[in-house]
């Protein structure tokens, strides 16, 4: 195919799906790279992503955010990363770091896991009033710092 003037000649390819339809996004800090794995999810988990950025956002106003190991993190500068997320083949994974001091505790944990607990959304099962009770109190909690 021929250049036509203000053509380029790299083309943004979208971002590759790893394994469970994860976004294969590089590592980076601030809104950009989040917004970028967001729009590269798949299906319905895109818009529970985008709904899951606009409830930590509007819960936590001074929130932190990047990219580190393929999946969106949220932080508080100075205290760490208090929650991240992750796209599997039918769920997304919400991680809270101190989660074992959430009330209610959140389901997933393992006697590996340490404080670590998550929940796996599946489609239609986003219960958005107890997602924003569990952010403002992981927000207000020591974070994890790698």
């Amino acid at each position: 195919m021929a250049k036509t003037q203000g053509q380029s000649t790299k083309s943004k390819a979208a971002p590759v799906l790893l394994s469970g339809g994860n976004p294969q996004i590089a590592k980076g800090d601030g809104d950009a790279p989040v917004q970028a794995y967001i729009s590269a999810m798949p299906g319905w988990k895109r818009r529970l992503g985008e709904r899951l950025d606009a409830l930590i956002e509007r819960n936590v106003p001074d929130v932190r955010k990047a990219v580190r190991w393929n999946s969106p993190f949220y932080g508080i500068e100075g205290q760490g990363w208090f929650v991240s997320f992750h796209v599997f083949n039918r769920y997304l994974k919400v991680t809270f770091f101190s989660g074992i001091s959430l009330q209610p505790i959140p389901p997933g944990g393992t006697a590996k896991s340490k404080d670590v607990r998550w929940i796996d959304i599946r489609e239609g099962q986003f219960d958005e009033a107890r997602m924003a009770d569990w952010v403002k109190q992981a927000a207000a909690l020591p974070g994890w710092i790698p």
